[in-house]
């Protein structure tokens, strides 16, 4: 057990101390300069650590989930701990081969010489964590970080006070200040901790205070991996199986109270087979978690708005779109006080609604009809690119046309919010939804510096290309050149 750190949050204000994360930001680069030649075992151990450390509090856990939004204990093994402890898996499985340099072939140009890539861990870097999946989004990251040969300072969410303190007390347990540091606080510690030049920076939240990190990111050249969100729609068709549809799309949805970044935002349902998919959504929800707001409210299936600020907020939005005209199919009702909102299925909804525009965060579903697919492609592309897109359908060609003609992070074919969980794919979105890549070899390469490194042969074609050009030099030059218009070999 490592000695407490000195560094505790302001009583008065919730905020560390500049000073502290100044301390910990500084005493960190020695250490990062020393972990670049860190083993593959050495790393592990880390891992190791950090995965007995969290099994060791998992009802810890439990009681903090519970406190900060009456989220199920089952909820919080697959949404939190599974999805960390995968990472550790794969990673502690993976990581000798990808700390292997890589070779390369050389090209036309370099022939007579060796070439590799090797992975260099990045350094210092910098892990903000949002509040909807405290402990998946915030050690996940600081997975890869560790995995990468990286230090790392965490700050977690302030929204989600007692998970974050389970949190505090594992990672000061297990690191010292100059491995991996966390400070508690809000804005003020987030700006005091953007101030600093770290080598890179990995946060997970909106688009709009992803932009605010991207900017303090610029002043140093600091590279991101921005996971972001946006509104991710869904397509169903005419030919979708419309139970199993329903049954994991209200999984997909309703999970953690809808307050997940890759959750189906809104669904553009065909209209042969609107009224049925409704009835199917109908019946999973009553049979989920009971067939009255007040039942589903005690339900201990089902997890609440994070605090009473965003209950408003999604209450808000419901009752705008139906002052607008929109119709309530299923719930509509909400204990703010509470923090609960019921969960609700909207149709007829205008274009104007705020609920159109905004990214709803919770456990509401605009259902829109269609029987025109350019109309839906149109506004998907009309929008913001999402974060993923989920098409319902066995039409294969319809299929792979929406996959083309539209933009995401990523797809769900059949089967929705899955892809978070894939291991060996790519998780991040693209443009407004985000910066980069994370999970299994994709989160140590977005902690990994590519060094590329080339070796001289004691044949080197480039000499060629030195001057004095005289002779038969230039003919064979123009040779070499007009060479490259032929196919590549290998």
């Amino acid at each position: 057990m490592n000695a407490p750190m000195m560094h505790v949050v302001d009583p008065q204000t919730g905020e560390a101390n500049p000073a502290d994360i100044q301390r910990a930001f500084d005493a960190q680069l020695a250490t990062s300069l020393a972990w670049r030649s860190s083993t593959a075992a050495e790393r592990i151990a880390r891992l190791r650590k950090l995965r007995d450390a969290m099994l060791a509090r998992r009802e810890d856990f439990y009681k903090a989930f519970d406190l900060d939004y009456h989220k199920p204990p089952s909820e919080v093994e697959g949404t939190e701990f599974m999805p960390v402890l995968d990472e550790i898996r794969h990673a502690m499985g993976d990581l000798k081969s990808w700390m292997r340099p890589k070779r390369v072939w050389p090209t036309m140009t370099t022939g007579g010489t060796s070439a590799w890539v090797e992975a260099q861990p990045r350094g210092r870097s910098l892990i903000i964590a949002p509040w909807n999946f405290p402990l998946n989004l915030c050690f996940g990251p600081l997975v890869s970080a560790l995995a990468a040969g990286n230090t790392a300072i965490v700050k977690p969410s302030e929204m989600t006070p007692h998970v974050s303190a389970v949190m505090v007390s594992i990672i000061r347990d297990i690191f010292k200040e100059d491995e991996v540091a966390i400070f508690e606080g809000a804005l003020p510690t987030s700006t005091a901790l953007l101030a600093l030049p770290f080598d890179h920076i990995f946060f997970t939240g909106s688009p709009a205070v992803g932009k605010v990190v991207m900017a303090a990111a610029a002043k140093h050249l600091t590279s991101v991996t921005l996971e972001l969100g946006g509104k991710s729609p869904v397509i169903v068709d005419e030919t979708a199986d419309l139970k199993t549809a329903a049954e994991t799309l209200m999984w997909g949805k309703l999970v953690n109270c809808g307050q997940t970044c890759v959750a189906p935002d809104h669904v553009y349902v065909h209209e042969a087979v609107k009224d049925k998919f409704v009835a199917e959504c109908r019946r999973v929800i009553t049979e989920r978690y009971g067939d009255t707001a007040q039942a589903q409210q005690a339900s201990p299936h089902f997890t609440h708005v994070v605090n009473q600020r965003h209950a408003q907020r999604i209450a808000g939005l419901v009752e705008d779109a139906k002052t607008r005209g929109a119709r309530i199919l299923l719930g509509g009702q909400s204990d703010v006080g509470q923090a609960f909102v019921a969960p609700t299925l909207l149709d007829n909804i205008p274009a104007d609604a705020s609920i159109m525009s905004e990214e709803i965060f919770g456990p509401v579903l605009p259902i829109i009809t269609w029987n025109n697919l350019d109309t839906v492609i149109r506004a998907i592309n009309a929008q913001p690119k999402p974060l993923a897109l989920y098409i319902w359908s066995h039409n294969k060609a319809r299929t792979r046309r929406i996959m083309t003609e539209t933009s995401s992070g990523g797809v769900g074919i059949n089967h929705c919010v899955l892809h978070y969980a894939h291991g060996n794919l790519p998780f991040g979105g693209v443009n407004n939804s985000g910066i980069g890549s994370a999970h299994g070899i994709y989160g140590f390469k977005a902690f990994s510096h590519e060094r590329a490194v080339l070796k001289s042969g004691p044949i080197m074609v480039a000499k060629l290309f030195f001057p004095p050009y005289s002779g038969f030099k230039p003919k064979l030059i123009r040779m070499v050149v007009d060479s490259l218009k032929l196919p590549k070999l290998f």
